[in-house]
Protein backbone atom coordinates (compact mmCIF):
# COMPACT_ATOMS: atom_id res chain seq x y z
CA UNK A 1 0.00 0.00 0.00
CA UNK A 2 1.24 3.28 -0.84
CA UNK A 3 0.80 6.41 0.78
CA UNK A 4 -1.44 7.72 -1.28
CA UNK A 5 -3.60 5.11 -1.05
CA UNK A 6 -2.94 5.22 3.11
CA UNK A 7 -4.55 8.96 2.79
CA UNK A 8 -7.82 8.12 0.61
CA UNK A 9 -8.43 5.40 3.00
CA UNK A 10 -8.51 8.04 5.99
CA UNK A 11 -11.98 8.57 5.07
CA UNK A 12 -12.77 4.70 5.51
CA UNK A 13 -14.92 4.34 9.13
CA UNK A 14 -13.17 0.83 9.09
CA UNK A 15 -9.61 1.62 8.78
CA UNK A 16 -7.73 0.98 11.37
CA UNK A 17 -5.88 4.19 11.27
CA UNK A 18 -5.12 3.81 15.71
CA UNK A 19 -2.63 2.58 17.81
CA UNK A 20 -3.49 1.46 20.82
CA UNK A 21 -1.93 4.47 22.95
CA UNK A 22 -3.78 7.14 20.55
CA UNK A 23 -6.95 5.06 21.48
CA UNK A 24 -6.67 5.20 24.60
CA UNK A 25 -5.48 8.74 24.66
CA UNK A 26 -8.55 9.64 22.47
CA UNK A 27 -10.90 7.85 24.88
CA UNK A 28 -9.45 8.86 27.75
CA UNK A 29 -8.97 5.24 29.07
CA UNK A 30 -6.36 2.88 29.79
CA UNK A 31 -5.07 0.22 27.48
CA UNK A 32 -6.03 -2.39 29.55
CA UNK A 33 -9.80 -0.93 29.67
CA UNK A 34 -9.47 -1.17 25.67
CA UNK A 35 -7.70 -4.94 26.19
CA UNK A 36 -10.72 -6.30 27.98
CA UNK A 37 -13.57 -4.64 25.29
CA UNK A 38 -11.28 -6.74 23.38
CA UNK A 39 -11.40 -9.63 25.58
CA UNK A 40 -15.10 -9.08 26.28
CA UNK A 41 -15.60 -9.16 22.32
CA UNK A 42 -16.73 -5.89 21.48
CA UNK A 43 -14.34 -4.95 19.43
CA UNK A 44 -11.21 -7.24 17.62
CA UNK A 45 -8.29 -5.01 16.85
CA UNK A 46 -6.81 -5.34 13.57
CA UNK A 47 -2.64 -6.10 14.21
CA UNK A 48 -0.39 -4.24 12.34
CA UNK A 49 2.32 -6.59 10.73
CA UNK A 50 4.75 -5.81 13.77
CA UNK A 51 1.74 -7.60 15.41
CA UNK A 52 0.43 -4.00 17.42
CA UNK A 53 -3.25 -3.58 17.72
CA UNK A 54 -5.06 -1.19 15.33
CA UNK A 55 -8.13 0.85 16.27
CA UNK A 56 -11.14 1.93 13.75
CA UNK A 57 -12.98 5.31 14.24
CA UNK A 58 -15.94 2.76 13.98
CA UNK A 59 -14.23 0.52 16.84
CA UNK A 60 -13.66 3.69 19.13
CA UNK A 61 -17.24 4.89 19.31
CA UNK A 62 -18.17 1.26 20.13
CA UNK A 63 -14.93 1.46 22.69
CA UNK A 64 -16.49 4.92 24.20
CA UNK A 65 -20.28 3.77 24.20
CA UNK A 66 -18.89 1.19 26.90
CA UNK A 67 -16.61 3.08 28.57
CA UNK A 68 -19.96 5.87 28.96
CA UNK A 69 -21.70 2.26 30.74
CA UNK A 70 -18.96 0.99 33.04
CA UNK A 71 -18.56 5.22 34.21
CA UNK A 72 -22.42 4.69 35.10
CA UNK A 73 -21.11 1.23 37.13
CA UNK A 74 -22.04 -1.33 34.32
CA UNK A 75 -19.66 -4.10 34.67
CA UNK A 76 -17.71 -4.37 31.82
CA UNK A 77 -19.42 -7.47 30.13
CA UNK A 78 -22.36 -6.17 30.63
CA UNK A 79 -21.30 -2.92 28.95
CA UNK A 80 -19.74 -4.50 26.25
CA UNK A 81 -23.43 -7.02 25.74
CA UNK A 82 -25.46 -3.53 26.02
CA UNK A 83 -23.14 -1.86 23.16
CA UNK A 84 -23.08 -5.00 20.65
CA UNK A 85 -27.24 -5.10 20.82
CA UNK A 86 -27.17 -1.57 20.38
CA UNK A 87 -25.18 -1.21 17.19
CA UNK A 88 -27.05 -4.90 15.88
CA UNK A 89 -30.03 -2.35 16.62
CA UNK A 90 -28.96 0.32 14.46
CA UNK A 91 -27.78 -2.11 11.52
CA UNK A 92 -31.42 -3.81 11.46
CA UNK A 93 -32.91 -0.49 11.75
CA UNK A 94 -30.69 1.09 8.58
CA UNK A 95 -31.49 -2.56 6.58
CA UNK A 96 -35.18 -1.89 7.23
CA UNK A 97 -35.04 1.71 5.97
CA UNK A 98 -33.34 0.68 2.84
CA UNK A 99 -35.86 -2.39 2.75
CA UNK A 100 -38.52 0.27 2.76
CA UNK A 101 -37.68 2.37 0.76
CA UNK A 102 -36.76 -0.16 -2.00
CA UNK A 103 -40.32 -1.49 -1.52
CA UNK A 104 -41.61 2.14 -2.23
CA UNK A 105 -39.64 2.89 -5.18
CA UNK A 106 -40.90 -0.52 -6.67
CA UNK A 107 -44.43 0.08 -5.71
CA UNK A 108 -44.35 3.61 -7.70
CA UNK A 109 -42.84 2.17 -10.55
CA UNK A 110 -45.58 0.09 -10.93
Amino acid sequence: MTADDSFGRLDDDNYPAYTMGRAADMLGASQGFLRAIGDARLITPLRSAGGHRRYSRHQLRLAARARELVDQGAPIEAACRIVILEDQLREAQRLNAEHGSATADAGAAA
